[in-house]
C-alpha cells in the first residue's frame, strides 16, 4: 500500500493531497504542529512535524512559507521525499524536478528546463524553454516565466505574474500578484506593478502620540 505523510494540514496540504491521490497513494495522513488540528478535509493528522522521520511513508512538505519548508526539507534529508506532478500537467521530456517538489493541475513546463527541491508549481502556471528555477521557488497560481529565465531560492512569483524572456530574479524576492518584470532584480525586495519596481516602506512620524504610519 503506497501511503504519504503531508507536513502542513492547510489549503495546500489539501491540494497535495488531491494530487497524491491520482498519484495511486491509498494511505494518506498529515502531521501538524497545531494541536487543535485533528484532521485537513477528510484526512487525519495523527502527529507532530517532528514524528515524520519515525514514519514507514513517503514524505512531501505542505507548507506555503519556503523558508519553513526549506528547515522543514533540509532537517529531514531526502530519503524519504518525493516529488509529486498532477496527471493534467504538460511536462517536457527530460525536464529535471527536485525532490519535495510539486507541480499542479493546467502547468505547462516546457523543454531544458531545470526546477530545483521543494518548489511549488502552482494551477495552470506556465514555465518556458531553458529557465532555471531555484531551490524553494513558488511559482503562484496563473503566473508565467518565458524563455530563458533564472529565478533565484526562495523567491516568491505572484499569482498572474510574467517574468520576461532572458531576465534573471535574485533570492529571496517577492513579485507581486500581475507584476511584469522586464529586466533582471540583483537586489532581494518586493517587486509589483507593470513594469516591475522595487517596494521600499517607510516610516513617517504623525506626531499624535509618536504613532507611525507606514507609506510606500
Amino acid at each position: 500500500m503506497k501511503r504519504l505523510a503531508i507536513i502542513g494540514a492547510g489549503g495546500h496540504g489539501k491540494v497535495i493531497a488531491d494530487i497524491a491521490v491520482l498519484n495511486g497513494y491509498e494511505e494518506i495522513v498529515f502531521l501538524d504542529d497545531n494541536e487543535n488540528i485533528t484532521e485537513c478535509g477528510s484526512y487525519p493528522v495523527i502527529g507532530r512535524c517532528k514524528e515524520a522521520k519515525e514514519l514507514t511513508a513517503d514524505i512531501i512538505i505542505g507548507i506555503g512559507n519556503a523558508k519553513i519548508r526549506k528547515q522543514i526539507h533540509t532537517s529531514l534529508g531526502e530519503k524519504n521525499i518525493v516529488t509529486l506532478i498532477h496527471p493534467d500537467a504538460v511536462i517536457a521530456k527530460g525536464t529535471v524536478i527536485g525532490a519535495g517538489s510539486v507541480v499542479m493541475a493546467g502547468t505547462v513546463i516546457n523543454p531544458g528546463v531545470r526546477i530545483g527541491k521543494g518548489c511549488i508549481i502552482n494551477t495552470c502556471s506556465s514555465i518556458d524553454h531553458d529557465c532555471n528555477v531555484g531551490d524553494f521557488v513558488h511559482i503562484a497560481v496563473g503566473s508565467h516565466l518565458c524563455g530563458m529565465v533564472a529565478i533565484g531560492e526562495e523567491t516568491w512569483i505572484g499569482a498572474g505574474a510574467t517574468v520576461n524572456n532572458n531576465v534573471s530574479v535574485c533570492c529571496d524576492c517577492v513579485i507581486g500578484a500581475g507584476a511584469v518584470v522586464v529586466k533582471d532584480i540583483r537586489k532581494p525586495d518586493t517587486y509589483i506593478g507593470v513594469p516591475a519596481k522595487g517596494v521600499k516602506m517607510k516610516h513617517k512620524n504623525t506626531n499624535r502620540g509618536g504613532g507611525k504610519t507606514l507609506m510606500y
